[in-house]
């Protein structure tokens, strides 16, 4: 007996060719075994950054596919279809990282009541952070109400709680001015709430005065009216701007604007950094073979995991769980505001919508204030 799962796979070497896969798993289930069927999961820029870094950061090696194609993370809701493991019950709802598939099997390890870790013996070696599945049961942060905004919006939340913890952990490296590129994204969006609220809340011994986002002509209103950024600039306008001391948080990652930036203000650069890749055809997988000779600061690959895993050590689990559920309860409370709705949730189901949306996605044609939920289940 085995149980039948199907899959959406984009070739590791050509983002835009997709295809449909079928795979079976057996019945009954290995000691300690979940079959999760995969309800609805999201999709955001986020996805295609981990498409496009597959290869340089391991990305492709959580959920394998065969003969040169790659199934891309991404983070969504499941229900427990069947349970080999005692302690996790048939039917419980679980929120994590998962293929964008109809179903995953799960080899489970240590188990709390709030949540459990994936033990696969593909994923021991693969960053932690990726294998911890909240059980929605006792998580204190689930709310039903609000599954949207924390597919769309958590991981991608994470990280920008992760961006600026960083950023001020090394005194902004002795900037004034934060710049963030790809400043519409959730990512941006979220990193530059947090920069504001630190500015706001240590104005007396501050250490950074301005934070600056950069976008597209089309996009310069809508970053305008988030809030959170002291000023916005099309990428057009880079060339001009002010040469002071400054540190680049690169979420577009387009090596062009990357140059422009390093060259229009050279020394005064205090760092450079890559975190996503908006613009992912333009990035490849890593930083370009022009990086080394551009003036300023070398840049860097930022990783959110490295700093999870200094500040375990430094913190440990308790308190960075506070910090990273305060920060969001505050975001949260931003985002969700009646009065200045920012997102635009829209739910499609079905091969088709998962296809078109990844295309779009790819294309960069998801506008700005859209948040894309997918699933397998017939559209309706």
């Amino acid at each position: 007996m085995t149980a039948l799962l199907r899959h959406f796979e984009v070739q590791r070497n050509n983002l835009r060719e997709t295809r449909f896969s079928e795979s079976s798993t057996p019945l009954p289930l290995a000691p300690n075994q979940l079959l999760l069927r995969i309800e609805h999961f999201a999709l955001t820029a986020n996805n295609i950054t981990y498409a496009a870094f597959g290869e340089a950061m391991n990305y492709w090696k959580f959920f394998p596919a065969d003969n040169g194609w790659g199934r891309v993370p991404v983070w969504g809701f499941a229900i427990v279809e069947q349970s080999a493991q005692p302690d996790v019950l048939v039917g419980e709802r679980i929120y994590g990282y998962f293929p964008m598939s109809t179903h995953l099997v799960v080899q489970v390890g240590r188990v709390t009541s709030a949540s459990f870790v994936a033990a696969c013996p593909h994923r021991i070696t693969l960053p932690s952070v990726y294998n911890q599945y909240a059980r929605c049961v006792a998580d204190p942060s689930y709310d039903p109400n609000f599954e949207a905004e924390q597919m769309l919006l958590k991981p991608l939340f994470t990280t920008s709680f992760l961006i600026d913890d960083f950023l001020a952990d090394n005194q902004f490296f002795g900037a004034r001015r934060i710049i963030l590129s790809s400043a519409s994204s959730k990512t941006a969006y979220g990193t530059a709430f947090m920069l504001a609220h630190r500015k706001a809340g240590a104005a007396a011994n501050r250490l950074i005065d301005t934070v600056v986002g950069l976008t597209s002509n089309e996009n310069l209103e809508f970053v305008r009216n988030l809030g959170v950024y002291d000023e916005v600039f099309a990428y057009s306008q880079v060339s001009s701007m002010n040469v002071e001391s400054s540190a680049f948080v690169d979420l577009a990652g387009n090596q062009a604007l990357r140059g422009v930036i390093h060259h229009r203000l050279g020394d005064a650069l205090q760092y450079s950094c890559a975190v996503g890749g908006t613009h992912w055809e333009n990035l490849g997988s890593g930083l370009g073979a022009g990086a080394v000779n551009l003036p300023g600061p070398k840049p860097s690959l930022f990783f959110a995991p490295n700093q999870i895993n200094k500040r375990l050590a430094e913190w440990g689990p308790a308190v960075l769980a506070s910090r990273t559920a305060k920060a969001w309860n505050d975001f949260m409370q931003r985002v969700s505001n009646p009065t200045s709705p920012w997102l635009r949730v829209q739910k499609s189901l079905g091969d088709l919508a998962i296809q078109t949306e990844f295309r779009a996605a790819l294309d960069g044609q998801v506008k700005a204030d859209r948040g894309i939920i997918l699933g397998f289940g017939q559209a309706h």
